[in-house]
């Protein structure tokens, strides 16, 4: 589960000094400066995925240097890499210099010195980061040093499929048990490993087994984004990945979870259906739209299937989520203050 801390309980004139401790023990010793301290706030989450583990961060700007002396103090040897969810980061490292914004990643190693810098015109920052130890990568040291301090594009190829991941990740893994957790691991390593071998040119040496992995996710993602579409099958699939679908379920029977193309295919749609039932803003919409909009074919099949899924018919659910809002709501209106 996530392990969420805040600075947001003590006192303004703190706040910075908290934030700066913190980063120095749980991330690496790190000297912070800010332009105004007294209106510094700031958040944390922590995950462990075993060897891997992803942090949560939103903070008001500011600047960081990490000295050859800081190093000494302590390093974690490891490479972190960062997705820039809000605000903007200046980082210098290994002789590169970039800027990222919202929706891009950034990768740098706690081994070397560095410097950053989150403009204030930029707003708040709120970062997704990764820390991975150094041994897990399977790419040569000298190889992932070129992108030391550079910008990895997240809308597009394997960046977009780890930054999909990664919010996935947010969005889900406080759900999963602790047997789940060093599996999920693994996938952000070899997710890591694939984004920085294809923007390397180095996909080649990447391991059978982490590029198997890779695709699958990649499949996955291309599932959730097409959706909506009809006719999405297995056959479909299986062409916008350049493989046969003898290929495409082997991968599934070897690396998956269990589940099949087809019945994955029907899962996602159902959960889509079930979280638009239950949106009191949508409460106008018909059933057989919500249907549709993610891809079942009929009214009757879409009943079948969600009723075999969830044990009680669409109108039935949509009618539970309303009157649990409702009373979500009273229960809010008339509790003491």
């Amino acid at each position: 589960m996530w392990t969420v801390v805040s600075a947001g309980e003590l006192p303004a004139r703190e706040r910075f000094d908290w934030f700066a401790d913190l980063v120095t023990r749980e991330v690496m010793p790190t000297a912070l400066t800010a332009e105004r301290p007294a209106d510094f706030q700031a958040e944390a989450a922590v995950l462990d995925l075993g060897n891997v583990r992803v942090a949560r961060f939103s903070f008001s700007p500011l600047r960081s240097r990490r000295t050859p002396a800081l190093i000494r103090r302590g390093d974690p040897e490891q490479y972190q890499l960062g997705l820039i969810r809000r605000g903007a980061t200046v980082l210098s490292q290994h002789r590169n210099d970039c800027r990222v914004g919202a929706g891009d990643l950034v990768f740098w190693d706690t081994s070397r010195p560095s410097q950053a810098a989150m403009p204030d015109e930029a707003g708040p920052v709120q970062l997704t980061m990764l820390q991975l130890p150094r041994t897990v990568m399977p790419l040569r040291t000298q190889r992932i040093d070129r992108l030391l301090g550079s910008r990895i594009p997240g809308g597009h190829g394997l960046g977009a499929v780890l930054a999909s991941f990664l919010d996935s990740l947010d969005a889900h893994a406080g759900q999963c048990g602790p047997g789940d957790l060093p599996r999920l691991g693994s996938v952000v390593v070899d997710l890591t490993a694939a984004c920085l071998a294809q923007n390397l040119d180095a996909e080649d040496q990447l391991p059978a087994e982490a590029r198997a992995r890779t695709l699958l996710q990649r499949i996955h993602t291309f599932v959730d984004t097409h959706l909506g579409d009809p006719d999405l099958t297995p056959a479909a699939v299986a062409a916008g990945h350049h493989i046969s679908v003898r290929t495409l379920h082997e991968l599934f029977q070897a690396y998956g979870d269990g589940e099949t193309v087809q019945a994955g295919i029907r899962r996602r749609r159902l959960e889509r259906c079930r979280d638009d039932l239950a949106r009191p803003e949508l409460l106008g919409r018909p059933v057989q739209a919500i249907a549709a909009r993610w891809g079942f074919s009929g009214p009757a099949v879409f009943s079948r299937a969600f009723r075999a899924a969830y044990g009680v018919s669409p109108t039935e659910f949509r009618a539970l989520s309303v009157k649990d809002a409702r009373a979500g709501r009273t229960a809010g209106a008339v509790a003491p203050a």
